[in-house]
């Protein structure tokens, strides 16, 4: 059985290369809560915990389902720690995921 999403991130704000904040969708039982921003901490604390983070985007007009694209992982690399849809990142990355 396939794990469930736990969280759906449709843009991204960085400061200096870093994540600062995220936009994005989750979970509440079998639906998704409105719009929210989530800091860098909360992100990673999500991510630590297991949590199934996505990129994607709300389908208009049906509610809780998406468009969904890249996973995201938490990447720790020599004392630095990364959130990034590539593995092979030495900086945080969500490729291909929209400024706000």
């Amino acid at each position: 059985m396939a794990k469930k999403i736990d969280l759906v991130i449709e843009a991204v704000r960085y400061k200096n290369g870093q994540i600062v904040a995220v936009r994005g969708y989750e979970r509440r039982g079998f639906t998704f809560s409105d719009r929210m921003v989530f800091d860098r901490k909360t992100l990673a604390e999500r991510l630590q915990k297991g949590k199934q983070v996505l990129l994607g985007a709300r389908e208009e007009f049906k509610a809780s389902t998406f468009k969904l694209a890249k996973s995201v992982a938490l990447v720790k690399k020599d004392d630095h720690e990364w959130i990034t849809t590539n593995p092979q990142a030495n900086q945080d990355c969500l490729e291909n995921a929209p400024f706000f």
